[in-house]
């Protein structure tokens, strides 16, 4: 396996548009690293462009040490997964997996102990005499990921390998290919647009807009601490409730005002904000740390109670989803199942205050978490 270095990786097209631009990013030997953002973030030409699919405009991309930047895809010792599997219809699960060694002239027992081997590693040893015709879609990306397998490369790349599978199978394969990598300690670029994805599989993810890299960090430190307001949004399902806030000052606290309502903001976040007295920040809050007010009156981490007026509930099994408009803004909270509110409805919520965020409204950073 082999660590990358991208320095300075830029892609311009011959009509002016730069698809990614001024990418550096140093990934280590067996790590599993998410590339997520919305379409034409520029992920996936990323992604080709250390795969040797797409030329390298600008700046440097090491493999192991090894500048490859015109050196030809079969030659990087890498393998790619993609999203429509790409398998040979006419061709066996063997023989599918077979092929890559086939092509390097790779002695016949040595493929047969190689297929066997991720044969027995994706649960496929029962299917290798079998068409692609006849799988399931969770089984064909199971063999498009031996067929990358056995050829056992330097670097695994995968182009949002599981965007055609339905919900429950997603899940299945997402644990799949995270048990995969513990077996293989392989080096693992992925690519998706689905966050959920890439907070459960990544050991650090590249958050990407337009074809900037926005904030790289491991799974719990982007949800907690994100650097600015897209990733805020784009990090986190549902997506962080944001409201215009005027940042104020009273009995020597610093409050934020949004419509009727003033919320103080503990000691640890104020200091942060003095500066912007005066001024409309964002404040941001989870879904889930926005709490039911009665039910921790005495919580000296909870904001001063929002009344807020229900406008759909959304029964999800042992708690339910309330989208809510409070004077000043929307929310959404999740709350108790057995909580009595509905559609048209009125109830108290607090903020839990720890967990506030708040950004600049001009440069849309950060300015605590």
């Amino acid at each position: 396996m082999a660590g990358l270095t991208l320095e300075h990786v830029g892609k311009k097209y011959p009509n002016g548009y730069e698809g990614v631009k001024d990418f550096n990013l140093e990934i280590a030997d067996k790590e599993f690293i998410i590339f997520v953002g919305p379409s034409g973030c520029g992920k996936s030409t990323t992604l080709r462009m250390i795969a040797g699919l797409e030329d390298i405009t600008s700046g440097t991309l090491k493999i192991d040490g090894r500048v490859v930047n015109d050196v030809e895809p079969s030659e990087r010792d890498i393998a790619m997964v993609f999203q429509n599997y790409a398998l040979y219809p006419h061709m066996t699960v063997y023989e599918n997996m077979a092929f890559p060694l086939r092509l390097r002239k790779v002695d016949k027992a040595e493929i047969d102990k190689a297929v066997h081997e991720a044969a027995r590693i994706l649960d496929l040893e029962k299917l290798l005499d079998r068409k692609p015709s006849a799988l399931s879609g969770g089984q064909r990306q199971r063999v498009a990921m031996g067929r990358a397998i056995v050829r056992k490369p330097k670097v695994y790349l995968m182009d949002e390998p599981l965007s055609n599978l339905d919900a429950k199978l997603r899940v299945q394969m997402r644990a799949e290919i995270s048990k995969l990598h513990d077996r293989l300690g392989a080096t693992i670029i992925y690519v998706t647009h689905d966050q959920t994805e890439a907070m459960t599989l990544g050991t650090r993810i590249v958050v990407m807009k337009e074809g900037v890299m926005q904030q790289v960090d491991t799974p719990s430190k982007l949800y907690a601490e994100p650097c600015n307001l897209f990733v805020a949004g784009f990090i986190g399902s549902p997506q962080m409730n944001f409201i215009d806030a005027t940042v104020g000052e009273a009995e020597g606290k610093i409050t934020l005002t949004f419509g009727g309502n003033t919320i103080s903001v503990p000691e640890s976040k104020a200091e942060a904000l003095k500066p912007y007295i005066g001024r409309v920040v964002i404040a941001g809050i989870r879904p889930e740390d926005v709490i039911e007010e009665h039910e921790h009156a005495e919580d000296k981490r909870l904001s001063e109670p929002i009344e807020s007026l229900v406008t759909v509930y959304e029964l999800l099994g042992a708690e339910a989803m309330i989208y809510g408009d409070v004077d000043g803004g929307a929310i959404s909270a999740h709350v108790s199942a057995t909580n009595p509110a509905r559609n048209g409805s009125r109830i108290k919520v607090a903020f839990d205050m720890d967990k506030l965020h708040v950004f600049d409204k001009e440069t849309e950073l950060a300015i605590v978490h």
